[in-house]
């Protein structure tokens, strides 16, 4: 069930193709996952729905968080970051693809870079961001080669939660968890976001 907003018009805008690297991308290096964890704790946020809560990604400088369908409600959410604990309305919300975009009060919130891969992802290396296990310790970043997947999912030899983010080697978001798979988890690229935005704000 798709719940638009006046918002998708502009989350569309902000979900617009940067340019891909010619030919196969190198795996990324220790400088490139030190450069997504430093923007990944800019970005990064927390969701708590009715039932269960997880992570998300900030999407939008007004607000729009990218998270998981399991993590909101019906209407809404909390966002919580910075130590901040704000609720978010849901923009958008679909239960086929396991995703949520929902958006918080108007304000300055730092966005990660996106950026849409319109041929896929499977081949190509991302970069997601393990939670410590303890208290103490720090999250790694960690690099992997995207699998083929029934379109237009993905498939990574990650185990994160539904609702964590995936991004390239240079820091650009480039999809998000929405399931975990024994070992694993299945993921959504930002493109298959993009064209349900569009969807929901036809006419």
């Amino acid at each position: 069930m798709f719940r638009p907003l006046v918002l998708i018009p502009a989350l569309l805008g902000l979900l617009l193709a940067l340019p891909t690297r010619a030919g196969a991308e190198a795996r990324p290096s220790r400088a490139d996952l030190q450069r997504v964890l430093e923007l990944h704790a800019r970005s990064s946020v927390r969701v708590r729905g009715p039932q269960q809560a997880g992570p998300g990604i900030i999407v939008g400088a007004d607000g729009q968080v990218l998270t998981a369908a399991s993590l909101v409600g019906p209407q809404s959410a909390q966002v919580e970051h910075a130590g901040n604990a704000l609720t978010a309305r849901v923009v958008l919300s679909s239960t086929t693809l396991q995703v949520a975009v929902v958006a918080g009060p108007q304000g300055a919130w730092p966005a990660a870079p996106v950026r849409l891969v319109p041929e896929g992802l499977a081949g190509r290396w991302v970069v997601g961001v393990m939670p410590a296990r303890k208290k103490g310790q720090r999250d790694t970043p960690r690099a992997t080669l995207a699998k083929a997947a029934p379109a237009p999912f993905f498939d990574v030899d990650l185990t994160l939660a539904p609702g964590s983010p995936l991004y390239d080697g240079d820091g650009r978001l480039v999809g998000v968890v929405v399931e975990r798979r024994g070992r694993g988890a299945r993921a959504l690229p930002l493109s298959a976001v993009k064209a349900e935005l569009a969807s929901a704000d036809a006419p």
